[in-house]
């Protein structure tokens, strides 16, 4: 342990020293153009040095582009940096690299589905091998923010309402992507959107968010706070205010807290346009003020607003932003270079020879497709339907059934859907010889063409006549012997600007699906979606219902290696399904209320805190999913009933697969804090396994449960350890749980 830290000590003063030596000899205008991002735009190889983004780079204006695609382009334009402006300074590119760049994994919010944090960690990591092999070295990803109202289209993008789990996963992200910088296919992290977008007021994108520090601190910045421990390279901030402040203005958040409290050295770049966005939040006059202000706050890199470049030399010469905040800026983008070995060597993320080796292999698809089958959550499985049998006819209906594009869901800027397979492709090679396949589209994604068309972004479902089409699928339904129903949601009908106010079943395909359940034959819908969705009629009347999000560019063949029982379903929730919309934001760890009712009350209670016309609990809980077997859990057992502040205790449960076949769980620990000195959740998520087992097999859990697992922040982001009781909770998901009593003493 010593050696290595002083060959990172080593390491940080040979970088220091070479930044030193070079901003010595840079002028102001030039620091400021390190800190400017600009949009590449579509180039030629040839013509490069002649666009507007060429002249500027070769005049030292731009520090970083991005999103664009490809290892030429890219090598023409750092050529520029490197060879025709002043000081040589290469450039950075980044690209919004969400879930996979040409092997597309699933959605975020599926992969958490998955609580594998390995393979989570592995498809980061692919998704930086192909990104580096077509130029990129920089991916705006992972985004951490927590979010607890379905509304929010941005939701697909994030890990779900678990700050716990959310941690984690941004953890295991912040590695696959940046291993330690050394290798060509690590590329750098940006961590989004700091802070709290997801929790903007009313699920409508860019809007207000408002919240106690309290909260800030203990639900909404641990997966930030984890991330930049894991040593992410840049952060992002939101576009939302937070305590009245624009974020990307806002000094407490970034000077105070990211860089003071948490010790983060690494640098942060503003958001699209953000700073031009503080206008309309009315904190800014013009857009020189919103500038210096970005700049004093700890912002050091401007996207696309153009504010920083245009502006910042005036408000040096006005005394209003000082040369040592333009230097604190520049050092930190000048690092980053830096880390990622492009001083050294400018071309390293531009060798043309690695896309025909690194590019959506077999051995990437595949990692797609395991992962993208472990993301799939079962939700109800009525008398076994499922896993269904390659016999007879099989009627597949549906607008997300024939589609290719739609398979890979929101944010894949790098995709190549031609290369992907629309769900009847999969099914019609997983039924060859064995079944006959009946399809219809049967409907349209809804009923209003200005909906449809707003949610395709480049992926368009054929619109056609709703009652020819539902009287096709009909037909076709009435000669089959069970129908799988592929409905849901679009691809673009959640993600960035895709709130919605309604988070049911389309109007259309909730009408074609009831009269599907009125042939009396097994109905099986697969649940497209980017969020939690409302699925309360659904999970009444179709014998089978899983929710595949939308699975990445392995869609097809994963969903019928999990339908037709080839594996078995793992997914658990990471959000909670809510039965009505008027429920949410809705979220398991919420604090009580003075006039609770009782979890699960089947009825309303006059002057208690719940609906006249829904009862308070989900549809279906944080933490549900089913298999094709069944677990039972004993009691739990304490290594003791008490520790103390520094001590420790391992709670246990057994877990028995009682069924027929071998299946992974993923077995859950939470905690409450009965009694503290401020209001502390139902219960909270400290731990998890995931086990598989076979047919009969029993196998032991552990937790170890000390101080961290029983500490919270104050508003001051401080660490409360308490004395007390508490109540340890382990099941199979945040509702069916068993629990023990454990006391902390002092």
């Amino acid at each position: 342990m010593t050696f290595f830290a002083l060959s990172v000590s080593a390491q940080d003063a040979k970088m220091t020293k070479f930044i030193d030596g070079l901003m010595s000899k840079m002028t102001l205008r030039e620091k400021i153009g390190q800190l400017n991002l600009q949009v590449a735009g579509d180039i030629t190889t040839g013509s490069a040095q002649d666009t507007k983004v060429g002249g500027a780079i070769a005049g030292g204006n731009i520090g970083g582009v991005f999103n664009l695609k490809g290892a030429d382009k890219i090598r023409a334009l750092q050529e520029i940096a490197v060879k025709r402006s002043r000081l040589g300074i290469p450039l950075i590119v980044g690209m919004d690299v969400i879930h996979g760049y040409e092997t597309i994994f699933p959605i975020p919010l599926a992969m958490s589905c998955s609580w594998n944090l390995a393979a989570i960690e592995h498809s980061a990591h692919i998704a930086a091998k192909e990104a580096s092999a077509d130029g990129i070295c920089w991916t705006y990803s992972p985004m951490v923010d927590i979010c607890v109202d379905a509304r929010w289209g941005r939701s697909s993008e994030g890990n779900g309402e678990d700050p716990y789990l959310g941690a984690l996963i941004g953890q295991a992200m912040v590695r696959g992507y940046q291993g330690d910088y050394s290798k060509q296919d690590n590329i750098m992290a940006c961590v989004k959107h700091y802070a709290l977008y997801g929790a903007v007021e009313s699920g409508r994108d860019y809007n207000t968010v408002d919240m106690s520090r309290v909260r800030m601190y203990n639900h909404y910045f641990p997966p930030y706070k984890a991330a930049a421990e894991a040593g992410a390279g840049s952060f992002m901030t939101s576009f939302n205010i937070v305590d009245g402040v624009p974020a990307t203005a806002n000094s407490w958040l970034i000077n105070d807290v990211l860089h003071k409290q948490w010790n983060y050295d690494g640098f942060v770049v503003t958001d699209y346009g953000s700073i031009g966005e503080m206008l309309n939040h009315g904190v800014s006059e013009n857009l020189k003020d919103a500038s210096a202000q970005a700049l004093k706050a700890g912002t050091d890199m401007d996207m696309c607003s153009m504010g920083f470049l245009n502006t910042l030399e005036q408000s040096v010469n006005e005394g209003k932003v000082s040369m040592k905040e333009i230097d604190d800026a520049c050092r930190r983008v000048l690092e980053a270079k830096y880390k990622l070995g492009l001083f050294k060597n400018p071309y390293k993320y531009c060798d043309a020879k690695r896309r025909a080796k690194d590019m959506f292999t077999a051995e990437n698809r595949k990692a797609a497709r395991d992962l993208a089958a472990e993301t799939f959550v079962l939700l109800k499985n009525k008398n076994n339907v499922l896993p269904l049998k390659k016999v007879g006819k099989i009627a597949l209906i549906g607008p997300l059934a024939n589609t290719k594009a739609n398979m890979s869901g929101t944010w894949v800027v790098a995709a190549v859907p031609e290369k992907y397979s629309t769900l009847k492709e999969g099914f019609e090679r997983a039924l060859q010889g064995k079944a006959e396949l009946l399809y219809a589209q049967g409907c349209n994604v809804t009923r209003d063409p200005a909906i449809q068309e707003a949610g395709a972004f480049g992926k368009p479902i054929p619109r056609g006549d709703d009652a020819k089409m539902k009287a096709e699928a009909l037909e076709i339904a009435k000669r089959s012997d069970i129908i799988v129903c592929a409905m849901g949601e679009s691809a673009e009908m959640s993600g960035e600007s895709s709130s919605r106010a309604d988070i049911v079943l389309p109007d259309v395909q909730q009408e074609l699906l009831k009269e599907l359940v009125k042939l009396g034959k097994p109905v099986v819908l697969l649940n497209f979606s980017g969020r939690a969705t409302v699925l309360t009629w659904e999970s009444e009347n179709v014998d089978a219902l899983m929710n595949v999000w939308f699975g990445g560019s392995e869609t097809a063949d994963a969903v019928c290696d999990v339908l037709f029982g080839d594996k078995a379903p793992c997914g658990h929730l990471t959000v909670t399904m809510p039965q009505s919309v008027g429920q949410v934001p809705l979220y398991y760890n919420h604090l009580n209320t003075g006039r609770p009712v009782r979890e699960n009350a089947n009825r309303y209670y006059k002057y208690q805190s719940n609906y006249l016309d829904v009862r308070n609990d989900p549809l279906y809980p944080f933490g549900y999913g089913l298999t094709y077997t069944t677990f039972d859990y004993s009691g739990v057992t304490l290594s003791a009933k008490a520790m103390g502040m520094d001590g420790k205790v391992t709670a246990s449960v057994t877990v028995t697969n009682t069924g027929n076949r071998e299946a992974t769980d993923v077995v859950q620990l939470y905690i409450r804090d009965r009694v503290a000195s401020i209001s502390r959740p139902v219960k909270e998520l400290k731990g998890f396994e995931r086990i598989t087992l076979k047919a009969g097999e029993s196998k032991k859990v552990d937790f170890t449960i000390d101080a961290s697992k029983l500490c919270f922040y104050d508003s001051e982001g401080n660490t409360v350890l308490e004395p007390g009781m508490f109540d340890i909770m382990i099941g199979q998901d945040s509702r069916n749980v068993k629990t023990e009593s454990l006391e902390l003493l002092r």
